[in-house]
């Protein structure tokens, strides 16, 4: 397409990721989205095991089973003239790594929240991140449907944790059984709880009084009169919108809703791509900026999955289109080896389906099949210009396990699934120094719980885990290392790219190898 026609399309991506903490909601959410995107018939649900309608976003065998998000999943749909990329992130905390990586890949982020549970840890841990990067960030305080929090409290404790200014969209005529609809303050209109029939589910608004024009039965009830004082109360002592300190990442827009009733999503969804900007620029690893109208193609591998497909046993890199367009057979330059690849073979998303894709732009997530020549982190182009994105965060793992295989005989199958997980960044793999036993690190236990799962269901190998525990990982410059230096208290092991690095037992063991070995200097990831 000519210059005129990409930029326009650029201009209709809205990529961003969806994050909470688990059983919020976000899964819900997401899928209510998708069916206003026309691209699902009946919305599942995660709680709905026996009746087989699994979330469309958990397309993993052991999320199904267990109910819980522990990838990110990437979804595509057209909704009011634009063109939509979720990315549904795993809410579990032995996970974030994971989530981390996403957040790198989108322009904004939506933030589910528990009305009744307020902002919980992970969400805050999450909402660093994002803070970090400084994009805009949108908040949905869910569950409406059931007796929660009162509003002003949610908004103070918002702004207190996380420390945003919050302004309310809309606002709770009522709560739980006791659920009238929303005062939608940025639209003038009131969103009734099921209406009786659809054409009445708005109310319109006098923009100057605030109120309903003229008879209606609303206007006699409590809890209309206690909204309106409410509401008032916002105005005068409330946040001012303001879509610059939105876009900067310092405002977030607060809108109330059910996911699991469908109530609220619509019009969140429709203010939502109204605010939320197109896809934006990147920064490079020599410190400039690629913008996303550049007419030459670049992107990011910000994550790798095996086995979307299990009876194909494929590999999927998906990539984070950052510039220009991509094109089916098209060749380009992978930046960490300066190899040229010509990418054949690449689809778009819904979660576990697929479809070929001939062109995507910047904003658009692609998934490229994969042989084996993509890490995470690696960055792609087109053009003689060398394009080069800035690193991904990558965690210092807490806990080790030593892994060997039940069946000796299935040593294949078992190396193979070893090495083709790991590359999926959820879990590192290191080797004993000596002898080259396998040793897995994660940040948390439910990593190891489905790895173990996925090599028993995808590769056929039963593994052995036996815990070592909680170690503090430190690497070590290859020309200092002498191998007397390892004990059971600091054992030496080397990473996937051979470097080594000692696992201490504690801080008092590191702190008597720093006495002992002054100067030799000792690293950490992060």
């Amino acid at each position: 397409m000519d210059k005129k026609q990409l930029d326009e399309e650029v201009l209709k991506r809205r990529t961003f990721a969806i994050i909470s903490h688990p059983d919020a909601g976000k899964t819900t959410i997401t899928e209510q989205m998708l069916l206003f995107g026309g691209v699902i018939r009946q919305a599942g649900t995660v709680k709905g095991k026996k009746s087989g309608n699994f979330a469309t976003s958990d397309w993993m065998e052991i999320e199904k089973k267990r109910g819980i998000s522990v990838t990110s999943s990437v979804m595509q749909f057209d909704f009011d003239g634009k063109r939509v990329n979720i990315l549904d992130t795993p809410g579990h905390e032995d996970f974030s790594e994971d989530t981390y990586r996403t957040l790198m890949a989108v322009d904004a982020a939506v933030m589910v929240i528990d009305s009744a549970k307020g902002i919980e840890p992970q969400t805050k841990k999450l909402f660093k991140v994002v803070k970090q990067r400084g994009i805009p960030i949108f908040t949905f305080m869910n569950k409406l449907d059931r007796d929660g929090r009162e509003p002003l409290d949610l908004i103070a404790e918002l702004e207190e944790l996380l420390d945003i200014e919050g302004v309310a969209m809309n606002w709770p005529m009522g709560m739980g059984k006791g659920l009238k609809g929303l005062y939608d303050i940025y639209d003038h209109r009131i969103e009734l709880y099921r209406p009786e029939n659809d054409d009445q589910r708005f109310i319109p608004l006098n923009e100057k009084t605030g109120e309903i024009d003229g008879d209606h039965p609303l206007k006699e009830d409590s809890i209309y009169q206690q909204t309106l004082d409410e509401v008032e109360l916002l105005a005068e002592a409330g946040n001012t919108f303001n879509l610059d300190k939105i876009a900067a990442g310092e405002q977030t827009p607060i809108y109330f809703g059910s996911a699991l009733t469908n109530f609220g999503v619509e019009t969140f969804l429709k203010s939502f791509l109204s605010m939320a900007p197109a896809p934006a620029s990147h920064q490079l690893q020599d410190g400039e900026v690629l913008a996303a109208d550049e007419s030459e193609f670049s992107g990011f591998v910000f994550k790798i999955q095996a086995n979307m497909n299990p009876a194909h046993r494929d590999r999927i890199a998906f990539v984070r289109i950052c510039s220009g367009e991509f094109e089916k057979g098209m060749t380009v330059t992978l930046a960490r080896t300066g190899k040229d690849l010509r990418l054949n073979n690449a689809t778009e998303f819904m979660s576990a389906q697929r479809e070929q894709v001939s062109s995507a732009v910047a904003g658009d997530i692609v998934g490229l099949y994969d042989t084996g020549n993509f890490q995470i982190g690696d960055s792609i182009y087109s053009g003689k210009q060398k394009v080069e994105f800035e690193k991904l965060p990558q965690f210092t793992p807490e806990l080790f396990v030593e892994v060997t295989a039940k069946n000796v005989m299935k040593q294949k199958s078992f190396h193979k699934g070893m090495q083709q997980l790991v590359q999926e960044g959820a879990v590192q793999l290191y080797k004993t120094y000596a002898t080259d036993d396998y040793i897995l690190g994660a940040v948390g236990q439910l990593q190891f719980e489905v790895f173990q799962y996925r090599m028993m269901h995808e590769y056929n190998s039963e593994v052995i885990m036996k815990p070592i525990g909680a170690r503090t990982a430190r690497w070590i410059d290859p020309e200092q290392l002498d191998p007397k230096m390892s004990s059971s208290r600091n054992l030496l092991v080397k990473d996937i790219q051979g470097q080594p690095l000692f696992l201490f037992e504690n801080r008092f063991a590191e702190n008597w190898f720093k006495d002992k070995y002054p100067d030799v200097k000792l690293k950490s990831l992060l």
